[in-house]
């Protein structure tokens, strides 16, 4: 039997290590560090991709940014879900740490080279706008690779575009012609759409994002994408669970995109989070990572992957 204040002083030292380690891991989240990662290049064709990837087990989430951002922009609700997934982001080339391509590419067959450089068998897809129409398009083209689709505010491939939409960064991209990269930068953190009108420290971060990564918004990359068979009329094939998110703010014609896929995906469900637009992560990521974390453990399916041990990760 152990002595009454030799009892009281192991609850008390049990007590502290437990503070401690919460206390840790809110600095953590709030840092981006709560789980280690591994981070590399991978070799594609014309270029290579950056990419990050942390070192927790079973189900794996791929996280596709924006066609805005870079990867950093998952930043908020990186630590996150690294606590609940084996979790891969990855720079889309010409964005953040990827180089820019000098020749034609597919994004597909990047995608298709980051899983098999990773050993990656099947994972969740998590993609915002244009990357949300990367991960429709590559379910269509590799399903046997994808389990689940978290969708925020995505596009859809072989849906016109309104002039409207065309011309919102007009402006933005005048000054980049003329070699304003600063005054671009600072147009465009101000779009309305981007991020919702009371969201003002998300405004901040979206400009310290791309104030330091410029090249976010000067590469030509997009330029030169394989544009892939159109999407549209084809989502019928799609039979993996399907979470769409958009904001209440978001851009009426990226809403327009998010409805044409919410009718054409089987059992697609779509969800409106109030008060927040087009990149909501950075407005309300706690919310967004609770949506998006609950649906994809409610549909995991976890696969064994011995090639990490070989890895030694």
């Amino acid at each position: 039997m152990i002595p009454q204040n030799i009892s009281f002083c192991i609850r008390f030292l049990c007590g502290l290590m437990a503070i401690s380690s919460v206390a840790h891991l809110e600095a953590a989240q709030e840092t981006g560090t709560a789980t280690p990662a591994s981070t590399g290049f991978v070799d594609v064709d014309g270029g290579k991709l950056y990419y990050e990837e942390s070192n927790h087990g079973g189900q794996t989430v791929v996280l596709i940014h924006d066609g805005v951002v870079d990867s950093a922009v998952w930043n908020d609700v990186w630590p996150e879900f690294c606590r609940h997934f084996h979790t891969v982001r990855y720079d889309r080339r010409g964005f953040g740490k990827s180089p820019a391509t000098t020749s034609w590419y597919s994004e597909i067959d990047d995608l298709t080279a980051l899983f098999h450089h990773l050993h990656l068998s099947r994972a969740a897809l998590v993609g915002s706008s244009h990357g949300g129409q990367l991960a429709v398009d590559f379910t269509l083209a590799r399903p046997d690779f994808v389990q689940e689709l978290v969708l925020v505010g995505p596009l859809l491939s072989g849906m016109p575009y309104t002039q409207y939409f065309l011309d919102r960064g007009k402006e933005a991209y005048g000054l980049l012609q003329k070699g304003d990269v600063k005054g671009a930068i600072s147009e465009w953190s101000k779009d309305k759409f981007l991020i919702g009108s009371q969201n003002d420290s998300a405004r901040r971060k979206l400009l310290e994002l791309l104030t330091a990564n410029p090249q976010d918004m000067t590469h030509e990359a997009n330029d030169m994408i394989m544009a892939p068979k159109p999407a549209i009329g084809r989502l019928n094939e799609i039979k993996v669970p399907t979470l769409i998110i958009t904001g209440a703010a978001e851009i009426p014609e990226v809403q327009a995109h998010a409805g044409a896929i919410e009718a054409g995906i089987p059992g697609a469900r779509r969800i409106v989070m109030d008060g927040v637009g087009h990149l909501l992560y950075l407005e309300k990521p706690a919310e967004f990572a609770q949506l998006a974390i609950n649906f994809v453990e409610a549909n995991q399916v976890i696969e064994t992957r011995p090639e990490i041990q070989n890895r030694g990760d």
